[in-house]
């Protein structure tokens, strides 16, 4: 393994991430996983002999090279960096990530500005998933600053949107791997229900009401079930086919979280969210914590959900948020979640089915590096 790496940090929505050219690592996963492992000093749980941000959204990475295959522009391999564990998770995907992708990409010189806002195609490696990401060149040029803000975060970037396109069943094949659009789970002897949806990113999705909660509780009463959240993950990636009975799943995907009905509640920042404001509430687990937004992946698959009849989410959403014309090919699904209402805009077919779905991004490149891996003796 190379002594040095040479990165670049960006913010990528509510996430921070390390873009690496593929020359800059290994050709294979393993050596990628040790590389990146070292440079972030993972195996601390407060990462401090490397560059990771120590906690699930800021430490991500990214391995970014130009694509060979027709229509695409760049593929990138996303990584998931253990804290507290020398692990990289390979499993999944990240939007956030993904928003940082696509503006490293017109910074760099893999998509030349083509308008006020160039298109930029990718595959996901972890997932094969195709993401369409809109980056803002205003006047044609290469932007490095920029001043529009998302819910989560109050500080500006580049607006860069992001959609993702043939989500279903990405990762195990199937819009719903359980065959079914709620199935049922058993948690240390006792059955709940579970929705479990493979589009953008295996998720599964249990009702809040199930577990004695409201689903906009404040963040610190929602931690004290993390472990109940967690066993329903496990459950439920066993039914999914993720993982083996008695083999411990990924703690990327599935994705898992609360989901429930609008009713008014406050954000972590203090502002009053009325029911009427939002179309349904979601908590998400990242990595053994409450995300403290929601992962983009796991909006995408909430969105998709919404439109599956007999799942929780469908029961659940304000139905209002479904309602859609032949002329209006476009629906926007209202998430409350801890930091404020995230919108995820469903593109539809002619006929009403799902093409595509997107959530509005920011970005910002935030500094080149040359990163020092510690000596192995």
């Amino acid at each position: 393994m190379e002594s040095q790496l040479h990165g670049q940090w960006y913010r990528g929505g509510t996430s921070k991430c390390w873009l690496f050219a593929n020359d800059e690592m290994p050709a294979d996963r393993a050596g990628i996983a040790q590389a990146l492992s070292a440079a972030f000093g993972s195996g601390d749980d407060r990462q401090l002999n490397g560059v990771g941000g120590a906690s699930s959204t800021t430490s991500k990475a990214a391995v970014i090279s130009p694509s060979a295959i027709p229509g695409i522009d760049v593929s990138y391999l996303f990584a998931q960096v253990g804290i507290g564990r020398s692990a990289v998770e390979f499993t999944s995907n990240c939007g956030n990530c993904a928003s940082a992708v696509a503006l490293y990409a017109v910074q760099n010189g893999l998509v030349r500005p083509g308008g006020e806002v160039t298109p930029v195609r990718m595959v996901n490696e972890n997932t094969r998933s195709v993401v369409v990401a809109h980056v803002a060149t205003p006047g044609k040029k290469i932007p490095s600053n920029g001043s529009e803000t998302i819910p989560g975060s109050s500080m500006p970037g580049i607006p860069v949107n992001v959609f993702f396109e043939n989500v279903d069943g990405a990762s195990t094949g199937e819009l719903l791997p359980t065959g079914e659009a709620a199935t049922e789970v058993s948690c240390d002897g006792a059955s709940i229900t579970v929705s479990c949806i493979d589009a953008g990113a295996p998720a599964c999705f249990v009702s809040a009401a199930e577990l004695g909660l409201s689903g906009t509780e404040p963040t610190a009463e929602i931690r004290l079930r993390l472990n109940e959240l967690v066993e329903i993950r496990s459950a439920a990636s066993r039914s999914m086919g993720l993982s083996a009975e008695g083999e411990e799943p990924s703690p990327a995907v599935p994705k898992v979280g609360l989901i429930a009905p609008p009713s008014d509640y406050t954000s972590i920042s203090g502002e009053r969210i009325s029911a009427g404001d939002y179309d349904i509430s979601a908590r998400m687990v990242s990595m053994f914590d409450l995300h403290p937004a929601i992962g983009i992946t796991s909006a995408i698959a909430l969105a998709r959900a919404s439109f599956v009849e007999g799942s929780l989410v469908n029961d659940a959403i304000d139905k209002r948020a479904l309602q859609h014309t032949d002329a209006d090919d476009e629906v926007a699904i209202r998430i409350g979640t801890p930091v404020g209402v995230i919108v995820c805009r469903v593109q539809l077919t002619g006929s009403g089915q799902v093409a595509r779905l997107g959530v509005r991004r920011v970005a910002r490149r935030i500094a080149h590096a040359d990163i020092d891996l510690p000596l192995v003796s």
